[in-house]
């Protein structure tokens, strides 16, 4: 056994791993006016906007990845712009997966957001504008700190989906070595080369893995609920 553990190719995790917190910090930096937005606002469209940002939840992966994958080639318009700029394409490279995941993940961070934001007692955002707090200072010192369970579980839920996204990831980055070979795809082409040991490994540690990120999150939960 521990011979197949130092034959294993742990590249893909610390590339997977590298993604999902880049992909977690930018959801939750964008969540956050988003879910406000949703909670707060009084918008007309409010339902139609409600439904593009649930949308990544129901469509199948393969029909968000070709999407993506035609906006972020290099005749797509941001693939190009891209391209021009930067002297590659997204698609095929990291940062192409890294704007997949979060349209992809956006919803596991709003939704949790967006509740904790409506969970949290108005009397308390009164009192602060009634104290002459403004609207930022009200966020971060009394909405953010009274909404942690919130933030825990979309953080948790953001970075645990990305950990096991596949389709998308494919559609968009291929299986291209130490750029876009996740630990799911390295599963994958185990499987499609019939290297059942590799992927059992892969496999077994991705479970484990996913199994402790959301015990933990459980576990900080409960323990907010208690206090």
């Amino acid at each position: 056994m521990l011979e197949i553990l130092k034959q294993i190719d742990y590249s893909p995790f610390f590339l997977t791993f590298k993604l999902a917190f880049i992909t977690t910090l930018i959801l939750f930096v964008v969540g956050i006016p988003v879910s406000y937005f949703l909670a707060y606002s009084k918008f007309r469209f409010k339902s139609a906007f409600e439904a593009v940002v649930a949308l990544p939840l129901v469509l199948p992966p393969s029909v968000l990845g070709f999407y993506l994958l035609l906006i972020l080639s290099k005749n797509g318009f941001l693939g190009k712009f891209w391209e021009e700029n930067f002297g590659h394409q997204l698609a095929f490279h990291f940062e192409g997966i890294v704007i997949a995941s979060v349209i992809f993940s956006f919803p596991f961070m709003v939704h949790p957001l967006t509740s904790g934001f409506k969970s949290v007692n108005k009397s308390l955002i009164e009192a602060a504008y009634t104290l002459g707090k403004s609207k930022l200072e009200t966020l971060f010192k009394v909405i953010l700190p009274n909404m942690k369970p919130a933030i825990i579980t979309g953080i948790t839920l953001s970075f645990a989906h990305t950990i096991g996204e596949f389709g998308v990831v494919l559609m968009v980055g291929g299986s291209i070595e130490g750029e876009t070979k996740v630990v799911s795809i390295a599963i994958y082409d185990a499987v499609e080369r019939l290297d059942y040991t590799t992927a059992h490994v892969y496999a077994a540690i991705l479970f484990g893995l996913s199994f402790f990120v959301l015990l933990v999150v459980y576990m900080l939960n409960k323990r907010f609920e208690i206090k």
